[in-house]
Parts: C-alpha cells; sequence; structure tokens
C-alpha cells in the first residue's frame, strides 16, 4: 500500500508502513509545535528533521499540521504564518519566497466519490505546486493537483481548485484570475 501510495495510486492508509510514517510525522510537528519563540535553533532543527526541504532562511510559525512532513519542500526565504496545514501524502513543493498567510490549506488526499469505497478506507493523493514569488492569503485553501504559477496573489479565503496562472490576481470560491499583475500598480514608490 505504501507504493501506491507514492505512485499516486489509491491506497488504504492502514499499512504499518504508512502509519508508522505518520506518527513519526506527527509527532515532530507536534515537538516543533511545543517550541517558543526563543528557540530558533531548536525549530530549524525539527523543520529540517520534519520536512523533505527547507530553503535558508524559510519560517513556519507554529502551529503546523503535516500527515507526514517528508513530502513537504520548502524553497528559501519563505514565511508560512500560524496555523499551516499541509497534507502531504503527495508531494507539496513550495519555491522560494512564497509567504503563506494563516490557517492556509494545502491538501493533496483524495477520496473516491463512491460511499462504498470511502467506507472501504480507499484514497488517493495528487501533488500541489505553488511556484516562487507567490502569496497565498489568510484562509487560502489549495485543492489536489494544483500549480499555482509564479507571483501569483490568492485573495484571503479562496478556494483554489485548478491551475492558476504565473502574475495574476485569483479570489473567490472557486479561485478566478481577477487581473494580470503585469503591470506597476500596487508597487511601493
Amino acid at each position: 500500500m505504501a507504493q501506491r501510495m507514492r505512485d499516486g495510486d489509491w491506497y488504504r492508509a492502514d499499512d504499518p508502513e504508512i502509519t508508522e510514517a505518520a506518527h513519526r510525522g506527527i509527532e515532530l510537528a507536534e515537538a516543533y509545535n511545543a517550541t517558543s519563540s526563543r528557540q530558533e535553533t531548536l525549530r530549524a532543527e525539527l523543520l529540517g528533521r520534519l520536512l523533505g526541504a527547507v530553503g535558508e532562511g524559510t519560517a513556519v510559525r507554529p502551529p503546523l499540521h503535516v500527515d507526514y512532513g517528508t513530502n513537504l519542500r520548502m524553497g528559501a526565504r519563505c514565511f508560512a504564518n500560524f496555523g499551516l496545514t499541509a497534507l502531504d501524502v503527495a508531494d507539496i513543493t513550495i519555491g522560494d519566497d512564497v509567504q503563506i498567510g494563516p490557517h492556509v490549506q494545502l491538501l493533496t488526499p483524495t477520496h473516491p466519490l463512491d460511499p462504498e469505497l470511502r467506507r472501504a478506507g480507499w484514497e488517493a493523493a495528487e501533488p500541489i505546486t505553488v511556484e516562487d514569488g507567490v502569496w497565498l492569503g489568510g484562509g487560502v485553501v489549495v485543492c489536489p493537483g494544483v500549480t499555482i504559477g509564479a507571483g501569483t496573489v490568492v485573495g484571503a479565503g479562496s478556494v483554489v481548485t485548478r491551475d492558476l496562472p504565473p502574475r495574476g490576481l485569483a479570489v473567490g470560491s472557486p479561485a478566478r484570475v481577477v487581473r494580470s499583475l503585469d503591470d506597476d500598480a500596487g508597487r511601493p514608490a
């Protein structure tokens, strides 16, 4: 089942290898979440052990919630505010210079539409990619299989159900691009 999960196929999470990986991720996240803001060195060490990759200068404010942690990769100079939930059954790749508002959810798991299959415990997952320079406003939800293009801004509370192109402003549920960010409007003088 663990190999099926890694391959993006339907699997059941009651596999011992999957269960052990989940326990490891949850325990490391709990240790990370128990640190104080003054324990920067310990936080960096725990985050490095928890995540698949962490770029230089990246900060994640606790609490952080993950399924495994090892499938979450964050680039350099990223900032994630309080309450990031990254259900990393499939890969979640976050580029450099990404800003993540409070209570953002990055959700890779999917479940069958058939209730009998759900009851039987089957699930799958699709990867999420957040490219360089993206800003996800507070409370944004990113659904399985989505790529958010470089430099895009997603407004607070939006639900991203499909890919977003680079350098757009997207808002709503489902999120839709309302304008391009290719002009100079909104830049500090």
